[in-house]
């Protein structure tokens, strides 16, 4: 007995069997039910999602002796001719292989004439788009103005390559792509049925792999079967469409969560000595950080069947909703541009470096570095806190992501295993450089006892506050009588009666700088030293303040810049302005209060109201529009920033 492969012998033989094209077979359905029939219909969609299908199905109905229905019975003479391809009154065409405008003349010289024995005269044109220009302008007429016994189902992957005269002349039913939930369930139907034993996550695995076409995934799923020895596991289709273990994923995220270089290249080592193709593993990548997103903001949206759920919500612990957006970008952008790399190896390495170097214990070592320090060289002692910390944090997740990687993990340098875990610092995430002293001007020794003092201006200009910061040249004899006479004691002189430039300045006393409750005042006073804590800082409100600890709080729509990355940020940024240790609190509340970006967006708007009302009441302006009739565009109005 032949073996009749699964794509052909699972291929719907009605409506009700087809997958994931509700919408076609709604509008179909109801047409046939009430006999408002079309005379043309063209289907479009990519390969395998049942434009063929739907067309043969349409044709029983159009045809079963029980009459037109939405329903064929399926075992009346002419349902089962067309199941089998042999019913006379339906004709189907390669428009591939037959382009030009002689096969299409003898097919519309054939559709004169009444069926043979079925109520309609069918014709179904595959890949229409292939067809001539001449053959195209040849069906126009007909098309248009078909017999009462003709029905044209045309069929294409490319509607942009169908003239908009053929579009205009057809009902149009573009076919969706299946999803990878609706054809792992449909194989798992399937392997029901034929009573094959599989495991849900190699159906996913060929969910994914078939990318939205169900013959493609039905002849996956027979490759499967085959390769399994009439099993389908998850291992063997793995390695039948050399997929990535998600085990070794979810092991390269962990390392990038604990920031842990050595251990994240040598999981890249690993998967190269495996032979696996690292653009597969990039793909594979993007759609796990795209489940970590969802599982931190629409938690709702992963399937409770989902074979790998824990593992995913744990990991989804140990990394910040910020990070995971930027390391889906850097994915998709290191797959683009793997092709470039001088091997794919390097190119997949330098993406994993890319989203190291981003990681958020990084990033305050850079900030924090001195200008006289290369700059690839961290300052010591900054990324080991929140590593730690991040350990002790999350343990149970960890826990649960080392059971499913069901191997050792690789193993880490000597002088990281043998370091005790260190209390972490009360400002881990920020090191504070002492500031440079200012370079002092060179004074001459001729004039060291009168520092750096100019002659006094002319008689209309005020006279300056103080000493002045440029020394007399040494030699330089100046006679223009408006310096003191050479016998004034003007040293010993009583500072009162010296003019104001030769008195000198009250000294400077350095006082601690102190918080008068002004948020907005401080955020703008922190300025680039907020770094990426700074979105954080001009989205929250102060709450309280009691010399010690900064309560915060936060909109829900801006919940993910809570992060304790960015609170780290911003508590040291506090630290260096206050001059010490400050004890923050965010929460996510809504206060009713302006908070500084809200505030500078107001400031921002009035500025620009009062520049626009400048501008229409200007003499000039309004003189250039009644006179000349210009007209001021009030968009291009901006108002002169203040320095």
């Amino acid at each position: 007995m032949s073996y009749q492969v699964l794509a052909r012998k699972w291929r719907p033989k009605r409506f009700a069997d087809l997958v994931g094209q509700e919408h076609v077979v709604r509008a179909l359905s109801n047409a046939l039910k009430e006999e408002r029939l079309h005379h043309a219909y063209l289907l479009t969609g990519t390969r395998g999602v049942g434009k063929t299908t739907i067309a043969r199905i349409l044709a029983k109905s159009l045809n079963c002796e029980t009459g037109t229905t939405a329903e064929p019975c399926g075992e009346c003479a002419a349902c089962r001719q067309i199941d089998a391809g042999r019913f006379v009154d339906l004709l189907e065409i390669d428009a591939a292989s037959n382009t030009g405008i002689d096969n299409i003349r003898e097919v519309l010289e054939n559709a004169q004439y009444a069926p043979t024995s079925g109520r309609f005269k069918v014709y179904i044109i595959d890949e229409v788009h292939m067809l001539s220009k001449s053959a195209f302008n040849a069906m126009l007429k007909t098309l248009e103005e078909p017999p009462a016994h003709v029905k044209f189902i045309l069929a294409t992957t490319d509607p942009q390559k169908v003239p908009v005269t053929v579009l205009s002349r057809c009902l149009q039913f573009s076919l969706r792509n299946m999803t990878p939930q609706q054809v792992a369930g449909h194989l798992a139907h399937v392997l029901q049925v034929e009573g094959v034993p599989n495991e849900p996550a190699a159906l996913s695995l060929l969910g994914r792999a078939a990318a939205g076409s169900m013959r493609d995934a039905l002849s996956l799923l027979d490759q499967a079967i085959a390769y399994g020895m009439g099993d389908v596991r998850e291992e063997g289709v793995r390695a039948m469409l050399g997929a990535v273990d998600r085990r070794y994923l979810f092991l390269l995220l962990d390392a990038l969560a604990q920031a842990d270089g050595p251990r994240l290249m040598a999981e890249a080592t690993q998967l190269a000595e495996r032979g696996i193709g690292f653009d597969s593993v990039l793909s594979e990548l993007a759609v796990l950080l795209q489940q970590l997103a969802l599982a931190q903001t629409v938690p709702e949206a992963i399937p409770a069947d989902e074979p790998e759920r824990e593992a995913v919500f744990a990991l989804a612990t140990l990394i910040s909703p910020p990070d995971v957006q930027l390391y889906y970008q850097i994915a998709l952008h290191g797959r683009k541009e793997l092709a470039l790399a001088p091997d794919e190896h390097a190119g997949f390495n330098m993406t994993l470096l890319r989203m190291l170097a981003f990681h958020p214990a990084n990033a305050p070592a850079q900030e924090s570095a001195r200008p006289a320090r290369p700059a690839a060289q961290p300052a010591p002692g900054n990324a080991a806190a929140p590593v730690a910390d991040a350990h002790e944090g999350s343990a149970a997740a960890r826990a649960l992501l080392a059971g499913l990687a069901n191997r050792k993990p690789a193993a880490r340098p000597a002088a990281q295993e043998s370091a005790p875990a260190a209390e972490p610092d009360p400002e881990p995430a920020r090191h504070v450089p002492e500031p440079e002293p200012a370079p002092q001007p060179v004074v001459q020794p001729a004039v060291a006892s009168a520092r750096a003092v100019e002659p006094p201006p002319a008689a209309p200009r005020a006279a300056p506050v103080g000493p002045v910061e440029e020394a007399l040249p040494e030699e330089e004899d100046d006679k223009s009588g408006d310096v003191l006479p050479e016998d004034t004691d003007w040293q010993a002189a009583p500072q009162d009666d010296l003019p104001a430039y030769l008195q000198e300045a009250p000294p400077l006393e350095d006082e601690p700088w102190q918080f008068d409750g002004d948020w907005h005042a401080l955020v703008s006073l922190l300025g680039t030293r907020l770094g990426a804590a700074r979105m954080l800082a001009h989205n929250a409100v102060l709450k309280h303040w009691n010399g010690k600890r900064l309560e915060l709080a936060v909109p829900a729509s801006f919940r993910h810049m809570a992060a304790r990355d960015y609170q780290d940020k911003l508590r040291g940024a506090l630290a260096e302005q206050f001059g010490g240790p400050v004890d923050l609190a965010v929460t996510i509340e809504e206060l009713g209060m302006e908070t500084p970006a809200m505030q500078d967006a107001r400031h921002r708007q009035e500025q620009l109201v009062k520049a626009r009302e400048c501008l229409e009441n200007d003499p000039v302006v309004r003189q250039l529009v009644q006179d000349l009739g210009a007209t001021l565009i009030a968009e291009t109005i901006q108002p002169v920033q203040e320095l």
